[in-house]
């Protein structure tokens, strides 16, 4: 078996803009950043000028633990383009600040994952310039 480990080749990057070069600016620094309302409360992960439960403008970057735990997760084995290294992992991680994330799976077999694993996140610099979160097994 092969542990899974972050994707090297001519992927796919993201381009911060405007509204996400925070974000992306905590990859670098090796903070996984996401927004609250100021209004609502609400939490969210992907990077927006409108809160996604009350509309409010009012969103503030937070720095979060990185904690969380596998909500949904599938394999790949047939990656969307030749430049992806199979097998990978993407999850849908429950945080614990209360929102949700999509990310590789890293530092362990393709099928040690499953429903309600702990995880955490793991930063990786791109060859392509761009620091891209992963998340990997955490101790229970």
């Amino acid at each position: 078996m092969t542990v899974l480990k972050p994707q090297e080749g001519d992927i796919p990057l993201p381009v911060p803009g405007v509204v996400s070069r925070t974000y992306w600016e905590g990859c670098a620094a090796g903070e996984l950043r996401f927004q609250r309302c100021g209004q609502c409360g609400g939490a969210t992960h992907t990077p927006a000028v409108l809160c996604a439960h009350c509309t409010s403008t009012d969103l503030r970057w937070e720095v979060s633990s990185g904690r969380g735990t596998v909500y949904s997760w599938t394999a790949v084995w047939r990656p969307q383009t030749p430049a992806f290294e199979v097998p990978y992992v993407p999850l849908v991680v429950e945080m614990e600040e209360g929102w949700f994330m999509l990310a590789d799976l890293v530092g362990c077999e393709h099928d040690a994952v499953q429903v309600g694993m702990p995880v955490e996140v793991t930063f990786h610099a791109h060859p392509g310039g761009v620091t891209l979160p992963y998340f990997q097994p955490r101790p229970a």
